[in-house]
């Protein structure tokens, strides 16, 4: 009886492990988010703004992986393109503040003008989970757009 206690309590760890290994496996990282924001801007440059606008809208298309999307600006705060939400297309948001007060399109344009290294910090409902989460999010401006791709933390 000791000895099957045993293997199921080694069977259990196992699973426990490999549950977490999964889990983790499907959070993205900041490298990540980084370079689908570096895609997005290469499909940009090579066909142009209408078209890689509907290729974020596109929940399916080539800028909607696992929890990370590209979110597309003007430099006035309104979303242009959204791989999340389109309901928020078209909305300026520049004085949009998450629950702590940030000034999120505030701190995104400051952060893709160079203020920490393109990154911005705050809260914000996690699409995957419906639920409030700790984003972390990298912006880069190219012409007059601002492109956006965040992590949850």
């Amino acid at each position: 009886m000791a000895q099957l206690l045993r293997y199921f309590m080694l069977g259990l760890c196992i699973f426990l492990f490999q549950s977490q290994v999964c889990l983790a496996a499907e959070e993205s990282t900041p490298e990540q988010a980084k370079a689908m924001v570096k895609k997005a801007i290469a499909y940009y440059s090579a066909n142009g703004r209408e078209k890689t606008m509907a290729m974020v809208n596109d929940t399916n298309g080539m800028f909607n992986e696992r929890d990370l999307y590209i979110v597309m600006y003007d430099l006035t705060g309104t979303v242009i393109a959204h791989g999340a939400n389109k309901k928020l297309v078209g909305k300026n948001i520049i004085e949009l503040r998450d629950v702590n007060g940030v000034l999120i399109m505030q701190e995104h344009l400051a952060a893709a003008k160079g203020k920490n290294d393109g990154w911005v910090n705050y809260k914000w409902p996690h699409p995957k989970k419906n639920e409030l989460g700790n984003k972390s999010m990298y912006n880069e401006i190219v012409d007059d757009v601002m492109f956006a791709c965040g992590i949850y933390r």
